[in-house]
C-alpha cells in the first residue's frame, strides 16, 4: 500500500512538472486572464480524467498536457486552442456536455471542442463510416481551423507513444495516418508534422527498413557535415561581405523521404544522391517585395559557385503553394560531382514553412496574398463538402478524391484578361472551364491555349493564357469525369449527370416491372435487390438505369427468373453484409480456445476450419509481416503488412482488418519472384540457374531474360517455402560474378 502511495505522490509531482512546462512554453502568448482559464482547464481535465490511465499505464492526463504542449509549442498556438487541447477528451469520456464547456471557457472554445468530439471516433466502423467522420472533420476547416490542428497535435502524439499499443492496432492507426492525417499536415503546411508522421509510419510499418535507413544516416554523418562545411564555406564569405544576416542549416531529409526514394527508384541508400537538403535562412524585413530581392540575391550568389540545374529551379517566392508555403529552390552541382538542392527563404518564410497555416496569424499585414491562397483552398473545400450527396458511395469517393488531392502540386494559368487561375497538377482545359463557372463547364467544346485551338482534355502548363469556347448544344458526358481531376468539375458533372440519368432511371423502372408482371413476378424492394445482385450492379437504381439506357436488354429478365427457380432461393439472394473483422476473431477464439493466440488466424493450421487466399497483390510467403482482411465474398485474404494496398484497407477498413500469423509449413512451396540485374557474361545464366535448381533444389516456373548494351536483367517465378529459404538464394545469387542487385518482386507476379 506505501509503494503505491509514494508512486501517486511521484506521478502527483510529474503532472505538475509537466503543467508548469507547459505554462512556461505558452507564456509569450498569454495575456489577461489567460494563465487563470489555462489553469481552470487543467484542473478540470485532471478531475475528468483522475481514474483513467493510458494503455502504457501512465496518467491519462499525460495526454492532453502533451497535445496542449505541442498546440503551444510546434505550432504556436495561443490560449483558445491551449485550453481546448486540455479539454479535448472531456466531453466524450465524462459526464459534462458542451453547453457545460460554453459556460465555463466561452463560445469558442466550446466550438472547437464540438468539433474534436464529433470526430472522435476512430475510423473502424467500415469505409462509409470513416468517410463521414473525415467529412465532419473538413466541415470545421473554414468554421476554425484550429479543430483540425489540435487534432493533427494528438494524432502526433499517439503516434509517439504507439509502442504501448498492440501490433494490429499500430499497423491500423499508422496506416490511417500515412493515409489521411500525413497528406492533411501537409496541405496545412506543417511540413514538420508531416515528416515526423511518415517517419513513425515507417517506423511500426516497416521496423526493420526504418531501422536500416536511420543506421545508414548516423554512419554516413561525420562525411555528410564535412561535406556541407566545404560546400556553404565560399558562400558564407560572400553572403557576409554582401552584409547579409542569415543562417545555414544542413538537414537530412526525412527518413520516409530517403525510403520512400529509394524503393521508387529502386535503389539502395548508396545510391540516392539528395540524402540532404541546404537551407539558407535570411533574416530580412518583412516586406514581401523586400524578402523576394534578398531571396533573389542570394540565389545569384550560390550560382555564383555552383552551376545550377535550370529544370530544377522552382519558384515559390512570386506563386506560394495553395498552403501559403513560400521558398526558392534550386538544384546546384557541387565541385565533387554531386546534385545537391538548396532551398531559399526568409526567416519568416521559414516559420511558416515549419508551423503551417497557424504561423500566418503572427504576420497579418505581411502575407495577405500568401494567406488569401489558404482561403481560397479551403473555401474550395468547403463548397466540395456542401455540393457532395450524402449517400455512402459519395462519400467514400469524395474521400479517395480528397486524399489524392492533399499532395498534389499547383498548377498556374490565365484567363484572357489575365486573371490568375490556380488549379492542381494535371488539371485540364475543362477543370479551367469549370473553375470560371459551372455553366461555362457544363457547354465547354473546347480551348484556345495561347491563340491555338485545344481540346477539352489539354493538360494545362504553368503559364498557360486559356480562352474557353462554348456552344449551347453541349452537354456534359459520362467519359467527362475521366477528363477532370478537380472536385467542383466532378461534383458539377455528376450532377448535371444526375438529372439526365434520373429519366432512364423512371423508364427501366417501368419497363421490369411490366417485364416482371408478364413473368409472374411480383415487383418489391427484395426483388429490386436480387435483380441488382444478380446483374452485378451497385444499387437498384443503377440496375434500373442500366435497363433504361439499353445496357441490360428487358428480354434478360427471363435469366434471372430461370436461377431463381433451378436455385430455390427465392428468399436468399439479397444484399450481402459488410463482413467485420470482430465475428471472424470470436470464430477464431471458440475454435482455438484458451490459446494465447486464439484471436490470431494460423495460417497453415486453420485451412480446413476458415476460407482464406494469399493475396496475389503482394505474393506473401512463410515468414512474412501478415495480416488478414474479411472480404466480402471471398473468404479472407491475407496480405504482407508492406503490401502496396495494405495503408489503404487498414485505414479505410479497419474493422475488417484480422491478424495473422504463419505456423510451421514444411510441405508448403510460396511463388516468389526475383529480378536480377548485372552486367552480361558468358555462363551467367547457367551460373545463376545452377544455384536455383541443383545447389539448393528450388523449383522454378518461368524465367524471362533481357541483355542490353552489354547489362543483364532476368526476372525469374519460383518456389520457396519461406522468407528465410529465399534470403538464403538471394544472398548466393548476389555473390555470382557479374550479379549487381537481385531484388524481389512486390507486384503481382503475373509479369512473366
Amino acid at each position: 500500500m506505501e509503494t503505491i502511495e509514494i508512486d501517486l505522490e511521484q506521478e502527483r509531482k510529474e503532472i505538475l512538472k509537466r503543467y508548469r512546462k507547459l505554462l512556461r512554453t505558452a507564456k509569450p502568448f498569454l495575456k489577461d486572464n489567460d494563465a487563470k482559464l489555462i489553469k481552470k482547464a487543467f484542473n478540470t481535465s485532471v478531475e475528468a480524467h483522475k481514474d483513467m490511465r493510458r494503455r502504457s499505464g501512465e496518467p491519462y492526463i499525460y495526454h492532453p498536457l502533451a497535445v496542449a504542449q505541442i498546440v503551444v509549442e510546434e505550432i504556436g498556438l495561443g490560449t483558445t486552442a491551449i485550453v481546448s487541447a486540455l479539454l479535448h477528451d472531456v466531453v466524450e469520456d465524462t459526464e459534462m456536455t458542451i453547453e457545460d464547456i460554453s459556460r465555463l471557457f466561452g463560445k469558442k472554445v466550446a466550438k472547437i471542442i464540438d468539433g474534436l468530439t464529433k470526430i472522435s471516433g476512430k475510423f473502424e466502423y467500415g469505409t462509409s463510416q470513416q468517410a463521414e467522420n473525415f467529412r465532419k472533420m473538413l466541415l470545421t476547416l473554414s468554421d476554425d481551423v484550429r479543430v483540425i490542428l489540435v487534432k493533427l497535435a494528438d494524432r502526433l502524439h499517439n503516434m509517439r507513444t504507439l509502442d504501448s499499443m498492440p501490433r494490429d492496432k499500430q499497423l491500423t492507426i499508422a496506416s490511417e495516418t500515412i493515409f489521411i492525417y500525413a497528406p492533411l499536415a501537409h496541405r496545412l503546411g506543417l511540413y514538420s508534422f508531416k515528416s515526423e508522421l511518415e517517419d513513425l509510419y515507417l517506423k511500426y510499418a516497416e521496423p526493420e527498413a526504418y531501422r536500416d535507413v536511420a543506421r545508414k544516416l548516423r554512419e554516413t554523418k561525420t562525411t555528410r557535415d564535412r561535406f556541407i562545411a566545404r560546400f556553404t564555406d565560399p558562400i558564407e564569405d560572400d553572403l557576409q561581405e554582401a552584409g547579409f544576416k542569415y543562417v545555414i542549416k544542413g538537414r537530412p531529409k526525412s527518413i520516409y523521404s530517403i525510403w520512400n526514394k529509394m524503393r521508387k527508384q529502386n535503389k539502395p541508400f548508396e545510391e540516392v544522391y539528395d540524402l540532404f537538403a541546404i537551407r539558407i535562412i535570411i533574416d530580412a524585413p518583412a516586406e514581401y517585395e523586400r524578402e523576394k530581392a534578398l531571396c533573389w540575391q542570394a540565389y545569384s550568389i550560390v550560382t555564383d559557385h555552383y552551376k545550377p540545374n535550370p529544370d530544377r529551379l522552382k519558384d515559390f517566392l512570386s506563386t506560394p503553394r495553395a498552403n501559403g508555403y513560400q521558398s526558392l529552390h534550386s538544384t546546384v552541382m557541387s565541385k565533387s560531382g554531386q546534385w545537391v538542392e538548396v532551398q531559399i527563404r526568409t526567416s519568416r518564410m521559414d516559420e511558416i514553412a515549419e508551423k503551417g497555416y497557424a504561423a500566418h496569424w503572427k504576420y497579418k499585414g505581411n502575407d495577405t496574398k500568401v494567406r488569401g491562397n489558404i482561403e481560397v483552398w479551403i473555401s474550395r473545400v468547403r463548397e466540395t463538402l456542401e455540393n457532395g450527396s450524402g449517400d455512402r458511395t459519395a462519400a467514400i469517393e469524395f474521400l479517395d478524391e480528397f486524399r489524392s488531392n492533399l499532395f498534389t502540386e499547383e498548377v498556374f494559368a490565365f484567363t484572357p484578361k489575365g486573371e490568375l487561375k490556380v488549379l492542381p497538377q494535371g488539371a485540364t482545359a475543362l477543370d479551367f472551364a469549370f473553375d470560371i463557372h459551372s455553366e461555362v463547364g457544363a457547354h465547354c467544346m473546347a480551348a484556345k491555349v495561347g491563340g491555338t485551338l485545344a481540346p477539352i482534355s489539354y493538360v494545362l502548363k504553368n503559364g498557360d493564357q486559356v480562352e474557353i469556347i462554348t456552344s449551347s448544344k453541349q452537354k456534359p458526358k459520362e467519359d467527362w469525369l475521366r477528363i477532370v481531376v478537380t472536385s467542383k468539375a466532378r461534383t458539377r458533372i455528376k450532377e448535371y449527370l444526375k438529372e439526365e440519368s434520373r429519366r432512364y432511371e423512371t423508364d427501366g423502372k417501368q419497363m421490369v416491372e411490366k417485364k416482371l408482371k408478364i413473368l409472374g413476378i411480383e415487383s418489391s424492394f427484395e426483388v429490386f435487390n436480387q435483380l441488382r445482385a444478380f446483374f452485378e450492379c451497385k444499387t437498384p437504381t443503377d440496375f434500373f438505369y442500366r435497363i433504361g439506357k439499353g445496357y441490360i436488354q428487358v428480354d434478360e429478365l427471363k435469366k434471372f427468373k430461370k436461377y431463381k427457380e433451378s436455385k430455390d432461393r427465392k428468399e436468399k439472394i439479397s444484399t450481402e453484409e459488410t463482413p467485420d473483422g470482430k465475428s471472424f476473431t470470436k470464430l477464431l477464439k471458440n475454435i482455438h480456445g484458451e490459446r494465447t493466440d486464439s484471436d490470431t488466424l494460423l495460417i497453415g493450421e486453420d485451412m480446413d476450419k476458415i476460407d482464406y487466399k494469399l493475396s496475389p497483390c503482394c505474393n506473401p510467403i512463410s515468414g512474412d509481416d501478415v495480416f488478414g482482411f474479411v472480404t466480402i465474398n471471398e473468404g479472407i485474404k491475407i496480405h504482407r503488412t508492406t503490401c502496396p494496398n495494405a495503408a489503404e484497407l487498414m485505414s479505410k477498413h479497419g474493422n475488417r482488418v484480422i491478424k495473422a500469423k504463419w505456423e510451421s509449413q514444411k510441405d508448403e512451396a510460396f511463388l516468389a519472384g526475383l529480378r536480377i540485374t548485372g552486367t552480361d557474361r558468358v555462363g551467367l545464366i547457367n551460373d545463376v540457374t545452377r544455384i536455383i535448381s541443383n545447389d539448393l533444389l528450388i523449383n522454378m516456373r518461368g524465367l524471362a531474360i533481357d541483355t542490353k548494351d552489354g547489362v543483364f536483367e532476368g526476372d525469374i517465378k519460383l518456389y520457396v517455402h519461406d522468407t528465410n529459404h529465399l534470403d538464403i538464394l538471394i544472398n548466393k545469387l548476389e555473390r555470382v560474378d557479374g550479379v549487381f542487385k537481385v531484388l524481389r518482386f512486390d507486384a503481382n507476379l503475373n509479369v512473366l
